[in-house]
């Protein structure tokens, strides 16, 4: 009970910094941070172009009718005006898959609700990316593709709807164990893909079928005060219910989120397989700041992989976490080459499994021969002002002698530890350990 009153008025004394955002000045690899990063405003309904309210436009407020078609022309018209903001009124509006065009936007009002129909039907098949590859796939209910300045804003909520996918995806795992998730025929929330300057803020996110935000190919990405749920307890639990995945993306923000989903939080991806540096279309993940988000149980506040090979310059800064599995996970696969480097926590506070995992990952495994096979792994990891109750072990590291881990920094930590605070780091190469107390012994 006493390191639980510790861990309680360390956690509130922290909470009160948590409302200024910080200025990022430098990267972990010394270079600077551009000064974009440090603006957290969220752009204003009027500065979005011309609205388009639904309503009137021939939508109407029936939360029993699919309008797909409906609210698809309100999007062309915008498009067809040279641009504008696509506005959903207080109600609720049920569709399958929207397409949005370049200098179109989406704002959800108060009391608004933009929900995905819950029949596989009504979302088109598209090539698409996917678990880190290029496919014919279902497309999301809101999709954007070469769209710069893209935004979704407004205090309303996108419902993806997702139980009955929920139900149809655990059923498949009784009758197929290995059921992958693409064979379980569902669609993501959101699918922003090929564009810049792209912002989501202020909306409610809830039940996605698949992923909830799946980001592809894009540069400055921010993500302000989104809120990202999806069931994670009793039945049925949101299966790769992600909260926000950076597939192959460049210079996000993401700042006072709160995510609570049935798999990561923060997810970077960017191809796999033993030759997934020579896959057109797979690329590095560069350039991440998360900012003063909260985490509920989700795998991890940020993982890398399991379908990533080249992820730098990651910062995660005064997070919260609320029975969270992971603080950070790195996945490494046996059968992809994979350099992960230049990862700063800083401000981590709250209750975790485990604070820091190296995993060895080989779900559906495909390794090919390949010689030489470039090497795999972790190099330049600081994990820095912890206030950590762990309720399985501070550091993990799985087997595995495919990779190696280097030059890593533990400092100025205070966790709980219930396996002892064995805190073994013999596994890595060069690391430094400052100040850390695990179990009320400082190391």
């Amino acid at each position: 009970m006493e390191l639980k009153s510790k861990l309680l008025s360390l956690s509130l004394l922290l909470a009160a910094g948590f409302s200024a955002q910080a200025e990022f000045k430098q990267f972990p690899d010394g270079s600077p941070v551009p000064a974009w990063f440090n603006d957290a405003h969220q752009p204003e309904l009027n500065s979005l172009g011309k609205q388009y309210v639904v309503t009137e436009h021939g939508v109407v407020n029936d939360s029993t009718v699919i309008q797909t078609e409906r609210i698809q022309a309100v999007i062309d018209l915008a498009a067809q005006n040279g641009g504008g903001v696509v506005v959903i009124p207080e109600g609720t509006f049920l569709s399958g898959s929207l397409f949005f065009k370049p200098s179109t936007h989406l704002h959800l009002l108060k009391g608004g609700k933009l929900k995905g129909s819950d029949a596989i039907t009504h979302y088109e098949i598209v090539k698409t990316r996917l678990e880190g590859q290029t496919l014919d796939y279902f497309a999301a209910l809101i999709n954007a593709d070469n769209c710069n300045g893209f935004t979704i804003t407004g205090e309303g909520t996108i419902d993806g709807n997702g139980h009955r996918f929920y139900d149809e995806f655990w059923l498949r795992r009784k009758v197929n164990k290995k059921c992958t998730n693409l064979e379980a025929l569902r669609p993501r929330m959101v699918y922003i893909s090929n564009s810049k300057d792209v912002t989501v803020g202020g909306v409610r996110m809830v039940n996605s079928g698949f992923w909830t935000n799946h980001l592809y190919n894009c540069e400055r990405v921010k993500y302000l005060g989104v809120t990202i749920l999806a069931p994670t307890d009793g039945y049925p639990k949101g299966p790769s219910t992600d909260a926000i995945d950076m597939d192959v993306c460049n210079d996000v923000l993401i700042s006072q989120c709160y995510m609570n989903v049935n798999d990561d939080g923060v997810c970077l991806k960017g191809g796999k397989g033993t030759y997934v540096d020579t896959i057109p279309g797979n690329g590095p993940v560069t350039n991440v700041i998360i900012d003063r988000c909260t985490f509920g149980k989700t795998n991890a506040g940020v993982t890398f992989g399991s379908e990533a090979w080249d992820c730098s310059n990651v910062i995660m800064k005064d997070c919260k976490f609320e029975d969270t599995y992971h603080v950070l996970l790195f996945k490494m696969r046996p059968d992809t080459p994979q350099q992960y480097r230049n990862v700063l926590i800083d401000g981590a506070t709250g209750r975790v499994r485990t604070a820091l995992e190296v995993q060895t990952w080989r779900q559906f495994f495909n390794k090919v021969e390949r010689d030489p096979m470039p090497e795999s792994g972790v190099d330049n990891v600081v994990f820095r002002n912890g206030h950590l109750e762990c309720t399985r072990d501070f550091y993990r590291q799985g087997q595995g002698d495919f990779y190696t881990l280097k030059n890593f920094i533990f400092r100025d930590i205070w966790a709980t530890d219930p396996a002892g605070g064995a805190f073994d780091t013999s596994g890595i190469q060069d690391c430094i350990i400052q100040n850390v107390t695990i179990n009320d012994v400082k190391r």
